[in-house]
């Protein structure tokens, strides 16, 4: 079970805090009790508060000189205020100086204990989302190949062993995963990082136009050629050339592609002149060009000299645990592109996006964020918000069997096992999804390991 949320009641009406302290406590809240605004204001500083609930009229520190005092003592509280003689001025002057919610008394136990419910979901997601922020802070140095799963780790790993070196990198992955993200990586991280990156892609121009592009052409070289012109290799000297989809090479550039890997030299079309010029070739593919050297179409030679370290990028659905970060960065983006104000997700929406299968991988994702970004009603964007393929559908459920019989230890036993199995062994994406503490997890694991420490559990901050 989740560790209950901490409410603290102020309200110098005895009979009143009492009554919503005895409302919450059913519930299954931990409640303090504060009998003014000044008592309120030393346990806030003592922290631990989910949720502060106040009175709007107490004598000396009243609920708005109360509520802009925690703003500065305890900023990540809730507060919602209350009052019998509110107003809606007060209501909306509460509003702007960041209270959930003002209710009026007197109110029913169910509309106080729904309101203190959502104003602790919004904290919670507010929370959530400042952590992916800070995560993906921690990550801006590596450009934007955003993730901390152990499906991306060792990508990025190999990325910083080998941008600073001058091999030639073959990247291969499916459409859509960030191939030209990782060769934009291997060059910033590289000596070459102050040259031009030029990205070609091989499979968007038919075979004579593709050849004049790379390789550039003399007047007269073909009708229309009325002037000489540098092709991109000439363009990146000094830098790096992305030449994307390679796989889709015609023979006759491929040959002339292998000459630069081998000499850094090349003859413009319709030249006699060698243009000598130092550039690194990054390809990347979602071909097997295994198989085209086996099929007699790719030239085996190539093959050979543009893998001299290969870099397979994985596809989304291996990498679910970055997820909510691939989404926080590009809500970040897209909503500062599109001038909204957004906080991150809610629970539903995040819901959605890892149980999404992600055919069209992190490509389908960004698209996805930047239309739920534009239609977003709130500040935080919700399930309704995204594409229909993705929001449609309910996230599926895996049952996990449980005999009658079973033993209440067992049956969580079982639920944290086939969820860690569900994340791949990933703690804190399990107890998102259980609404369980991460340590709550590890101790449960402790216990079944019969005391055995296997895994460090981190320390509590804060």
């Amino acid at each position: 079970m989740a560790e209950a949320p901490t409410v603290l009641v102020a309200d110098d009406d005895a009979g009143m805090r009492e009554s919503v302290c005895r409302a919450l406590r059913r519930e299954g809240f931990q409640v303090l009790a504060a009998e003014d605004g000044a008592a309120a204001l030393e346990t806030l500083r003592r922290g631990c508060v989910d949720l502060l609930v106040a009175d709007l009229r107490m004598p000396g520190l009243d609920g708005l000189e109360l509520l802009r005092a925690a703003r500065l003592v305890a900023p990540e509280t809730e507060a919602l205020l209350i009052s019998g003689h509110g107003t809606v001025e007060e209501a909306v002057e509460a509003m702007k100086e960041g209270a959930y919610d003002f209710l009026t008394k007197p109110f029913d136990r169910a509309a106080l204990v729904r309101t203190v419910r959502q104003a602790l979901e919004r904290r919670a997601l507010i929370l959530e989302n400042r952590s992916l922020q800070r995560r993906l802070d921690e990550l801006a140095g590596a450009g934007e190949l955003i993730g901390t799963s152990p499906g991306i780790r060792p990508v990025l790993d190999l990325v910083r062993q080998v941008a600073p070196t001058t091999a030639t990198v073959l990247i291969q992955g499916e459409s859509g995963t960030g191939k030209e993200l990782v060769a934009r990586m291997l060059h910033d991280l590289s000596p070459r990082r102050g040259k031009p990156f030029v990205r070609v892609n091989c499979a968007a121009l038919p075979e004579t136009l593709l050849e004049s592009e790379l390789f550039g052409y003399e007047r007269g070289a073909f009708t229309g050629a009325v002037g000489r012109k540098e092709g991109r290799f000439q363009l990146a000297d000094g830098g790096t050339v992305l030449l994307d989809e390679v796989g889709d090479l015609s023979p006759v550039t491929q040959s002339k592609l292998l000459r630069v890997l081998q000499e850094g030299e090349f003859e413009p079309l319709g030249a006699t002149r060698t243009v000598k010029v130092d550039v690194r070739v990054v390809a990347a593919t979602n071909q097997d060009l295994g198989q085209l050297v086996r099929e007699k179409r790719f030239r085996e030679d190539l093959y050979y000299r543009l893998q001299v370290i290969t870099v397979t990028v994985p596809p989304l659905r291996e990498r679910r645990e970055d997820i909510p970060l691939l989404a926080q960065h590009f809500l970040r983006r897209f909503a500062a592109k599109n001038h909204r104000e957004l906080d991150g997700f809610t629970e539903a929406a995040l819901a959605r996006l890892l149980d999404h299968a992600w055919p069209g991988n992190v490509r389908e994702l960004e698209h996805a964020i930047e239309r739920a970004v534009i239609l977003a009603r709130g500040r935080l964007l919700d399930a309704g918000d995204l594409p229909e393929a993705i929001a449609g559908a309910e996230p599926s459920a895996r049952v996990v069997p449980i005999p009658i019989g079973m033993p209440l230890d067992e049956v969580e036993q079982r639920l944290i096992e086939e969820t860690l199995q569900r994340t791949k062994g990933d703690k804190e994406l399990a107890a998102k999804l259980l609404g369980i503490a991460s340590r709550t997890i590890y101790r449960k694991l402790r216990e079944r390991e019969g005391g055995e420490r296997g895994d460090h559990e981190p320390e509590r901050q804060g």
